[in-house]
């Protein structure tokens, strides 16, 4: 079964994505299993700011393990603000 290119003309391009990487240098497996979880739920409440077709992938630093949920979403709301602006590498 081959798909179509998402941004073919005609066709509606498919709903915005995230995806997470945390590594063991955010802590052990409870700590990134909880980062996990707040991101998701995070990322979650943003989608409908990207555009359509975005493919976002969040990647939390050694800190998010003791970030608390405000915190995170200030540093998230923060790199989605460079993102859209076009200020991200």
């Amino acid at each position: 079964l081959k798909e179509a290119a998402p941004h073919v003309r005609g066709k509606t391009p498919p709903p915005p994505l995230g995806g997470f990487v945390v590594s063991k240098a955010v802590g052990v497996a409870v700590v990134r299993n909880k980062v996990k979880r707040r991101l998701r739920h995070l990322v979650r409440e943003r989608l409908s700011e990207l555009p359509p077709g975005s493919l976002v992938v969040v990647r939390a630093l050694p800190g998010a393990g003791d970030a608390d949920h405000a915190q995170l979403a200030r540093d998230l709301d923060a790199a989605l603000a460079r993102l859209l602006s076009g200020g991200a590498r």
